[in-house]
């Protein structure tokens, strides 16, 4: 069974910074992509970032410059470090994993099939 979990979220003030960590494991694919969503009350779950077995990363517009995603591989451990945080960048950060992700599909949450139970990140002064 593939299990997936996220940890990293916490409380920060608007400027700050965090470090979302996600760890998959048990029956990786070696063509897995692992993205990082994202859900608040009242709100679908958007995409925010995602890295393919490749090495290529996609952002949503809103983070774009300030989030980086990246991935251990070896580890199947994939990172967001989220910068210049704002107020609208509080939700529950979701991790997830999926196989065969392509790129018309990236940012569709029903292309990833394992998913974290979510992290807190709250944004406020």
């Amino acid at each position: 069974q593939v299990h997936v979990a996220e940890s990293g979220g916490g409380l920060v003030q608007p400027g700050a910074s965090l470090r979302l960590s996600c760890l998959a494991s048990g029956g990786i694919s070696s063509n897995s992509a692992m993205a990082w969503f994202r859900e608040s009350p009242g709100k679908d779950r958007d995409f925010v970032a995602a890295i393919r077995r490749n090495g290529d990363q996609h952002y949503a517009d809103s983070v774009r410059g300030r989030f980086t995603i990246s991935k251990d591989g070896a580890k199947n451990t994939v990172t967001l470090a989220m910068n210049n945080l704002k107020p609208e960048d509080s939700a529950v950060y979701f991790c997830a994993v999926g196989s065969g992700v392509i790129l018309s599909s990236v940012r569709d949450r029903f292309s990833y099939s394992y998913w974290g139970r979510g992290t807190q990140v709250a944004v406020s002064s």
